[in-house]
C-alpha cells in the first residue's frame, strides 16, 4: 500500500522471510549484476537502476520510503508503515566513478572479483541489503536501510538529505571497504577557490598591468609552504592543486583574472580549520593570500569520529573477533556519508569488506571476506549492544589509510 512521510513517497512491499545461510554463489551472481550498471553521477537512469536492483535484493515486507535532492535517488528501507528512530542504520550508496567500459564488465579471477565499485562499495552494500533481508523483520528494535547514489560527488543530496528530512538513529554504519576493521576517524574536507583580481594590459609593458596568476602563484606557494605535498602517508592536513586557469586567450595579455581550484583535508588535531566557520576558514586562507586574492568556500565538512568505547563498537569488534579478524581501528584520509551524522551527533563507523584498486582500473573486492563480514554484520545485529571485545581489543589505531 501506499504510505507517505511528508514530502518522501514510500510504497510498502509484502511479507519477507528469514535466510539462514549466505550460498555465494548465487550471491556473486546478483553482485555481478549490480556491477554492471554503470551507476555514474551523469547516468540518472543507471543510478536508478543500481537502486531498484538493491532494493528489490533486500526482498519484500518492508516500506520504501523514497527521497530525491538535486537529481539523485535514493531510499530508506524499514519494518512498518510508520518510520521510526533507528537503533540501528546500515548504510551504503550505489554510486561509482566513472571508468572505461571494460570495468562494467565484472570477472572473476581466483578469490578476487574484478570491476568498478567492487570495493567502493557495491558487494559490501549487497551484503547489508542481504542481511537487512533476513533480519529486519525480527529484530527487537528498529533498523534501518540507508541506500544512496551520491556519495561520490560530496553525498548531499543523499545521506546529508535524508538526515534533514528528519531521518535518525543511535549508531550508523557505512558499509565502505575495510577489511572488516572498523573506521572511527576520517579527515574533514574543504573545497574552495582561489581567485585572483589584477588589470589587464600588453604584454610587453609588464609595468601597465598586474598580473593576477601571477598573485595567484605567489598565494599558492605560501600555502603549500605551510602544507607541503605529502610524498608519504601521514596523518595531517593536504591541500590537493587541483586546477589553475585564466580567461586568457592570447599569449601577449596580462591576466586581469585567474582562480586556483583547492581539495584540503585535514584532521581534528588541526585546530587552524577544525571547528572553524566558514567565514573563519576564509580568514585563514586569506592569511596566506596577496593582495587581490580571495579565497572563497564551497564547502566545509568536518572531520568525522566515533567514540571508540561506546557498546556497539564494543559489540561490533567482538563479532569481527568472532569471525577470525582482528578487530583493529582504522583512520581514513578520505570523506565519507558517516561525516554528516557526526555533524549531528550520532556516531557512525566505517565497516566492509576487504579488496583494493578503489577508483582505479583493477580495482577488486576479496571473495574471502564476504562470509565473513555478512556474519559478522549477523552477529552484530542480533546483540549489538551486549557483547564487547576484551581488553586492549583493538585499541591502538593500527594503520592510516584507506584500508
Amino acid at each position: 500500500m501506499a504510505v507517505k512521510e511528508g514530502a518522501v513517497g514510500c510504497r510498502e512491499r509484502a511479507v519477507a522471510g528469514e535466510d539462514g545461510g549466505m550460498d555465494l554463489e548465487p550471491f556473486l551472481a546478483a553482485a555481478c549484476e549490480l556491477l554492471a550498471v554503470r551507476s555514474t553521477a551523469d547516468r540518472p537512469g543507471d543510478l536508478r537502476k543500481a537502486l531498484g536492483l538493491v532494493v528489490d535484493f533486500a526482498g519484500p515486507g518492508f516500506t520504501v520510503g523514497e527521497f530525491e535532492s538535486g537529481g539523485k535517488p535514493s531510499a530508506l528501507l524499514y519494518r512498518g508503515a510508520r518510520r521510526p528512530h533507528f537503533q540501528i542504520i546500515l548504510n551504503a550508496h550505489l554510486d561509482v566513478v566513472p571508468a572505461p567500459a571494460t570495468q562494467f564488465r565484472p570477472r572473476r579471477e581466483g578469490d578476487r572479483l574484478y570491476a568498478r565499485g567492487a570495493q567502493d562499495m557495491k558487494v559490501s552494500a549487497l551484503v547489508q541489503a542481504r542481511v537487512f533481508r533476513e533480519l529486519a523483520g525480527a529484530l527487537p528494535y528498529p533498523l534501518g536501510l540507508q541506500l544512496v547514489t551520491d556519495e561520490e560527488v560530496g553525498g548531499r543530496h543523499g545521506t546529508l538529505h535524508q538526515i534533514q528530512q528528519g531521518v535518525s538513529g543511535e549508531f550508523v554504519i557505512i558499509g565502505e571497504h575495510s577489511g572488516l576493521r572498523l573506521v572511527t576517524d576520517s579527515k574533514g574536507m574543504i573545497t574552495a577557490t582561489l581567485r585572483a583580481v589584477g588589470r589587464s594590459g600588453h604584454a610587453a609593458y609588464p609595468w601597465r598591468g598586474d598580473n593576477a596568476l601571477i598573485k595567484l602563484q605567489a598565494s599558492l606557494a605560501s600555502l603549500l609552504a605551510a602544507y607541503p605535498t605529502a610524498t608519504e602517508e601521514a596523518w595531517r592536513t593536504t591541500v590537493n592543486l587541483a586546477k589553475i586557469q585564466t580567461p586568457n586567450r592570447a599569449r601577449n595579455q596580462i591576466p586581469a583574472l585567474a582562480e586556483a581550484w583547492l581539495d584540503i583535508r585535514y584532521p581534528p588535531e588541526d585546530t587552524n580549520l577544525n571547528g572553524k566557520t566558514v567565514e573563519e576558514i576564509t580568514a585563514y586562507l586569506a592569511s596566506f593570500c596577496e593582495p587581490g586574492v580571495t579565497p572563497v568556500i564551497e564547502h566545509a565538512d568536518p572531520p568525522h569520529h566515533a567514540d571508540q568505547h561506546r557498546p556497539e563498537i564494543r559489540s561490533l569488534q567482538h563479532a569481527v573477533t568472532g569471525q577470525g579478524y582482528r578487530p583493529d581501528f582504522l583512520r581514513k584520509h578520505g570523506a565519507a556519508d558517516g561525516r554528516f551524522y557526526y555533524q549531528h551527533g550520532t556516531d557512525a563507523v566505517i565497516f566492509g569488506i576487504g579488496g583494493d584498486g578503489l577508483h582505479g582500473t583493477d580495482e577488486y573486492a576479496d571473495i574471502t571476506t564476504i562470509a565473513p563480514y555478512y556474519q559478522a554484520l549477523k552477529d552484530f545485529l542480533h546483540n549489538p549492544v551486549g557483547q564487547q571485545a576484551g581488553a586492549g581489543a583493538g585499541e591502538p589505531e593500527k594503520i592510516c589509510g584507506e584500508g
